[in-house]
């Protein structure tokens, strides 16, 4: 009656609004967790990140158990894939992180609470993003692509290299989730609240896994199950601001509002919304440099640390998790280069 595209869209605003507020009322960020992962604290950023990461497994390896899920046919595996590009592309990504002091969710998390560095450090992510993938940074990210890849199947998948079904990927998702349980009990100044957060903001992961793979099950139409992430619904909202026709709507065209909204929704619960803007120019130069590899580090990873990272490495995708050590890696490098020994703390 209303279309698949209707559908989707609908969908998709509804899991960003949930993990808008979720992200938001956790603070949830992969750099305040690589941060206190290097630094040796493992505590609180760290254990949130770590609880919607394994949160987002177990929900979604529970989903291919029951039959909500089929997960051979994402496009993470798929697809051909590049482990080059997974792996400079992660590297990249890590680097920007520090520099814009988020990822690109965490970006617009704090746009919607009146962060106007993270606004335009958004934008410049989604120009940079649409660059690569179609503009004048295309050829670049395609060689870099070429030099190493995988094909789609069962190379992609991690669990299928070692010879390991759902079972284990459930099992593997239950540790990592009691090792963050241990990280939070050792944690300070932190509520039930904000554990309920991380791993709402894990389950909203599994939930757009297993609502595109409902309506892909339902529609008459090929639909392409997906998860969620920021590089390509960026560069797509900047697509549809810049050119007519636009494109047509889908999941995309409900998450990045969606995830505005139930961000500025947390804000306003929390009373923490504050406008903010850069202090100098060297702050200014940074951002913009580090959005810029970000868009592009994105594209060639094939996501960003939520699509690539989470999203991906949920589903045991092989390119998902050489990205994640790439920004785990990258970002670490980064930080010691750039802040040690500076106090770290979220913007």
């Amino acid at each position: 009656m209303y279309g698949e595209g209707a559908v989707l869209a609908a969908g998709g605003g509804l899991i960003g609004l949930l993990f808008g507020f979720f992200a938001q009322r956790s603070k949830f960020c992969l750099r305040a967790a690589v941060i206190d992962f290097w630094h040796g604290h493992f505590k609180g950023k760290l254990s949130i990140w770590l609880l919607a990461f394994s949160a987002a497994v177990i929900g979604t390896q529970a989903l291919s158990l029951w039959g909500g899920l089929d997960s051979s046919s994402a496009r993470q595996i798929a697809a051909k894939g590049s482990l080059s590009g997974a792996l400079l592309g992660g590297l990249l990504f890590g680097v920007g992180m520090i520099m814009t002091r988020g990822c690109a969710s965490r970006l617009l998390v704090l746009s919607a609470n009146g962060n106007l560095r993270a606004l335009l450090s958004g934008l410049i992510f989604a120009v940079v993003a649409q660059s690569s993938l179609n503009g004048a940074l295309m050829p670049a990210r395609l060689a870099i692509s070429e030099i190493y890849t995988v094909e789609g199947g069962p190379s992609r998948n991690l669990l299928a290299w070692v010879g390991m079904g759902h079972e284990a990927g459930l099992a593997l998702g239950g540790i990592w989730f009691l090792i963050a349980i241990y990280f939070a009990s050792r944690s300070s100044g932190k509520t039930l609240g904000v554990w309920i957060g991380a791993v709402g903001t894990g389950l909203s992961v599994a939930a757009a896994w297993g609502f595109s793979q409902w309506v892909a099950k339902n529609s008459f139409e090929p639909i392409q199950i997906q998860g969620l992430t920021f590089s390509g619904p960026s560069a797509e909202w900047l697509m549809r601001v810049l050119q007519t026709p636009a494109p047509k709507i889908g999941f995309e065209f409900g998450l990045m509002p969606g995830v505005f909204l139930g961000s500025l929704a947390g804000a306003l619960f929390g009373r923490e919304f504050k406008l903010e803007g850069f202090k100098d120019g060297y702050s200014m130069r940074r951002y913009i440099g580090g959005a810029i590899l970000m868009g592009f580090g994105s594209m060639l990873a094939g996501g960003c640390a939520i699509g690539a990272g989470v999203t991906g490495g949920a589903i045991f995708a092989l390119t998902a998790w050489l990205t994640l050590v790439g920004m785990w890696l990258g970002a670490g490098l980064t930080d010691r280069w750039l802040d040690s020994p500076a106090t770290h703390r979220l913007p």
